[in-house]
């Protein structure tokens, strides 16, 4: 079983395009005088001075700060750079990792779609697209702050969902979320595995992310692909994701197995993404085919990959509008994630949206943001202290570590479970008494509230 054929190269000048590297760092971002790449964004993997420029004006990557940054880092070439290294806040975005995760229900109504259909097949189109529909917010370019352990994110009001998300794990970092509402179960345990390459940084996703459908009780397994982030310090920043995403019916055998393009030289590739849906014997039954920054398209298919007779490509997911000229290159739900009105009553003290470091930077405020994430950090360090001399484990409160420990393309990994305790705990709340009186931005921010501490 094998991925449908790659696009063909575009004509001579995409066939020889490493020939055009001498001059590589004079190109702009349109390209006007190559017959066919008129207006075509231009995408230079190592970098360039105009790039460099460009990313300064947009206002990180100062000449000062990276050179200073880049001495400091080439130590880290070749290496696991996920928590070892201390970044500036300059390169982040005011979003921490766990609700980057809740950024996977923004086209959640995809799933409900997948739990409503009866064509076994359809649920894959519907499942798959949903995969996809996150990658255009994944290529931003801003890091996200990475979660304080025992820190929190909770969202409501938005397609009858409630998601939940907790840090269970600071080495290596970890996180567990949990979703649902009255079509889907979603859990995911996440683990980032990262190589530092220089001026790049691959992403392994050793995560489990599975989604269970609640008409028949199905379950779907995703493997996404690897990320690279290019241009890490000199040049303009862009994101790629070449590779396959694997999702697999673990209830009936079928799968879809959609292969993303690595961006080349003028951008070519850059975005398409195509496979099918292939029953339990392997062979194809639905073509897909679009851009993860635009649309997905279907079409039934021959034991070929052939498109049948009568038949036509029929969209099945089309990205929302965006806001204009964002800083943070922010979709309206990404807004809507860092709002209080996704907060349910009596938010946790833990939190993302209360964390004093990711608020300054939102206002703006770039010194107030790095003194409080250096303030945090410090904090985290001495719970760990203070924890270890008392001979306690951190024991997450949302989630059970289990015994489970499953195989990814890039590592083992442990399997966090939900344990329900947030419903019970949520269901107290709502049913209490006074907490609409509750100011919920007064709260200080506290991913230690709990004590979660065990004498194991």
């Amino acid at each position: 079983m094998g991925s449908p054929k790659k696009n063909e190269s575009k004509g001579f000048f995409a066939s020889v395009s490493s020939s055009f590297s001498v001059f590589s760092n004079a190109m702009h971002r349109s390209v006007n005088g190559f017959l066919g790449y008129e207006g075509v964004e231009v995408i230079n993997p190592e970098g360039g001075k105009e790039d460099a420029e460009e990313e300064a004006q947009r206002g990180r990557w100062k000449q000062e700060d990276r050179d200073s940054y880049w001495k400091m880092m080439q130590k880290y070439i070749g290496a696991d750079v996920t928590s070892m290294v201390t970044l500036p806040v300059i390169i982040f975005e005011p979003m921490t990792m766990l609700q980057k995760m809740a950024e996977l229900m923004e086209y959640s109504y995809l799933l409900d779609r997948a739990d409503e259909s009866e064509d076994p097949y359809m649920r894959l189109v519907y499942a798959t697209s949903w995969a996809i529909s996150v990658y255009f917010a994944y290529q931003r370019t801003w890091k996200p702050f990475n979660p304080i352990l025992g820190e929190t994110y909770e969202m409501v009001n938005h397609g009858g969902i409630t998601f939940l998300a907790e840090q269970v794990s600071h080495h290596p970092p970890m996180s567990a979320g949990h979703a649902e509402n009255d079509h889907f179960t979603y859990d995911v345990t996440s683990k980032l595995k990262t190589k530092f390459l220089g001026n790049s940084v691959d992403v392994y996703p050793v995560g489990r992310t599975r989604v269970t459908l609640k008409r028949d009780g199905v379950v779907l397994d995703l493997v996404p692909p690897p990320t690279k982030v290019n241009n890490l310090i000199f040049g303009r920043t862009w994101v790629d994701s070449p590779g396959e995403m694997i999702m697999t019916n673990l209830t009936t055998g079928d799968k879809a197995v959609l292969y993303f393009q690595p961006c080349g030289w003028f951008g070519a590739g850059r975005f398409e993404v195509d496979g099918y849906i292939y029953n339990s014997s392997e062979e194809p039954k639905i073509l897909m085919t679009g851009k993860w920054n635009e649309s997905l398209s279907y079409q039934p298919c021959d034991p070929e990959g052939e498109p049948l007779p009568n038949t036509e490509m029929k969209e099945v997911w089309h990205v929302a509008d965006v806001p204009p000229n964002d800083k943070f290159q922010y979709t309206h739900f990404a807004h809507k994630i860092n709002s209080f009105d996704t907060a349910p009553k009596k938010l946790l003290a833990s939190d993302s949206r209360l964390r004093p470091d990711r608020y300054a930077l939102e206002l703006g405020d770039m010194s107030k943001a790095g003194s409080e994430k250096t303030s945090l950090e410090e904090r985290q360090r001495a719970e760990k202290r203070n924890r270890e001399a008392k001979g306690h484990n951190f024991t997450p409160r949302w989630f059970d570590l289990t015994e489970e420990v499953t195989t990814t393309p890039w590592g083992e990994l442990e399997i966090y479970q939900y344990n329900g305790k947030y419903s019970e705990h949520r269901a107290s709340v709502d049913s209490s008494g006074g907490v609409d009186d509750v100011d919920v931005k007064s709260t200080e921010f506290n991913p230690w509230q709990y004590g979660n501490l065990s004498t194991e």
